[in-house]
């Protein structure tokens, strides 16, 4: 994979202020990407960048920031605004800001249940909303930062909120496994990536040790790559392509949920 694949190459990294959001845009960043990186207020977004900037000796002028609250729907549409209107032309969408769902069942001023707000529909509105740019040159895709917690989770169609019975570890794979299935829409190319069990935030979900943030997103850049040759639709456990959770290859489960996120984000069709 050579260093210069990713030069004149535009990304959007949700969640970009720590953990494997920070290392996928530093890594994207020394290969020569513009990145924009997103955190939850625009400082935030900006002491990551010079962070960046200082230890890693990035050119300050390959990074962009941008801020949204993902617990607040209005902010992810005007940073989506804001990001169409600057850069016309996006290459990759990484969606992967994510939270662990918290101990108390929590709704979110929108009213939606926190986690799966956080962890699916503001990436699901944000994708819909920067597709005019991510389809204006051929080749641009999305990454979604999913998990292999998909496996577990299920879709409460009548109750998504999860109100009448609440658990974090199903909250959590719920959101996981609508993020996979989003992979799936043939909207805009996209795929899923398990990148591992790394120590991050997110850790004890999983295990007491995991990789470091730096595998792990070096599986998320690799997708990145214009000269990866991915699958639409696919989902990758680092970097093997494997088979996800049945529901999410199948078209129906996909056209429901659409449905579902369009009616939770108040979009229209």
């Amino acid at each position: 994979m050579s260093d210069t694949t990713l030069s004149s190459r535009t990304v959007l990294v949700t969640g970009a202020t720590s953990g494997i959001g920070l290392e996928t845009a530093r890594q994207l960043a020394e290969r020569g990407a513009t990145v924009l990186l997103h955190g939850r207020t625009a400082e935030e977004a900006r002491a990551a960048a010079d962070r960046l900037v200082a230890t890693a000796g990035i050119d300050a002028g390959r990074l962009c920031t941008v801020g949204a609250d993902f617990t607040r729907l209005d902010e992810v549409e005007t940073m989506a605004a804001r990001v169409v209107a600057e850069h016309p032309h996006l290459d990759v969408l990484v969606n992967n800001a994510g939270m662990a769902a918290p101990e108390r069942h929590t709704i979110t001023a929108d009213g939606n249940e926190i986690a799966f707000q956080v962890n699916f529909l503001a990436h699901y509105l944000l994708t819909c909303l920067l597709e005019p740019a991510l389809i204006s040159n051929p080749g641009g895709r999305v990454v979604n930062v999913s998990s292999s917690l998909h496996r577990t989770g299920s879709i409460q169609w009548s109750d998504p909120n999860r109100a009448r019975r609440y658990s974090r570890l199903a909250a959590y794979a719920q959101s996981q496994l609508a993020l996979t299935v989003f992979a799936a829409d043939p909207r805009v190319t996209a795929v899923s990536v398990h990148p591992g069990v790394c120590d991050t935030a997110l850790l004890p979900l999983y295990a007491h040790d995991g990789v470091t943030p730096t595998e792990g997103a070096a599986h998320v850049v690799r997708l990145c790559d214009p000269s990866v040759e991915i699958v639409n639709g696919a989902y990758y456990d680092r970097a093997e392509h494997v088979a996800p959770a049945p529901a999410a290859t199948e078209d129906r489960t996909v056209r429901r949920l659409n449905k579902l996120a369009d009616l939770l984000v108040g979009r229209t069709a």
